[in-house]
């Protein structure tokens, strides 16, 4: 058995606080970058963009980049995507397209058919397509599918009111129990990748103390933690498509058919 402090020391809580901030998409990609097969596709055929469709890729992105810095291309593309083209018909007080002054932190990003933008401040994180006649000071309109219909409203107020100043002091509301999930999730998939137990997987995830006292053989911590891996695993298989609202992967014709009443 591995030393626990040891294993403990690998995976500390602070290192995955970021995931309490991630939407669907992103969280897909901490599962899917994971994933050893598709690490090893990264490494042979990232240069081949169709060997990431299988994956439901548009691009290889490096799995060695959390989803902090990483901006994964969907494919197809994520349905709650936001559309800006020029407004052909504008109004007298209608926002003007600015990238310098619109809110929050951009990413740009060509997928090789359009230019992409991530935004992303506080609480919201929003993907955008830019039509290729938007140009600097023109018009706008933003197209946006019920999915996504309250993030851009959000979105729209903050670009009419200039909101670009980050608030000196910012307080959030504690992590909600779907955050914390895949927090522990993401945490004991990556102790159980690296050979540990269960038991050192409980450890890291909830404590020594924890283990001390609640472990045993048909302890209620054991069957947490062994979800937890099962879940994660399961996420990292494909399930993570569920996340980034991929349809699932077709089956093949040896698949037997459902049964029908």
């Amino acid at each position: 058995m591995a030393d626990q402090p040891v294993v403990a020391a690998r995976f500390p809580v602070a290192a995955y606080l970021y995931v309490l901030h991630l939407d669907g998409p992103a969280l897909a990609w901490e599962y899917l970058r994971r994933h050893p097969d598709y690490q090893a596709d990264w490494r042979r055929r990232r240069r081949r963009s169709e060997a990431a469709r299988p994956w439901g890729l548009r691009l290889f992105e490096d799995p060695t980049r959390d989803a902090r810095d990483a901006h994964p291309l969907w494919f197809p593309s994520d349905p709650a995507i936001m559309q800006l083209h020029p407004d052909a018909d504008p109004m007298l007080d209608g926002p003007v397209f600015d990238l310098w002054r619109m809110p929050g932190r951009k990413w740009l990003i060509h997928d090789g058919l359009r230019l992409r933008m991530t935004v992303g401040w506080p609480g919201i994180c929003l993907r955008l397509v830019l039509a290729s006649g938007l140009a600097a000071g023109q018009a706008y309109v933003c197209a946006v599918r019920a999915a996504s219909y309250r993030t851009g409203q959000a979105w729209m107020k903050a670009v009419a009111q200039r909101d670009l100043d980050p608030p000196l002091a910012q307080t959030s509301p504690r992590p909600t129990a779907a955050q914390l999930l895949e927090l522990h999730t993401l945490q004991a998939l990556d102790v159980s990748l690296s050979g540990a137990s269960l038991r050192e997987v409980a450890g890291v995830v909830f404590g020594a103390d924890t283990v001390a006292t609640q472990w045993h053989a048909d302890s209620a911590l054991r069957a947490r933690v062994r979800r937890l891996v099962r879940r994660g695993r399961a996420l990292m298989g494909g399930g993570y498509r569920r996340l980034a609202q991929l349809p699932p992967l077709e089956q093949g014709r040896s698949t037997a058919p459902a049964q029908r009443p």
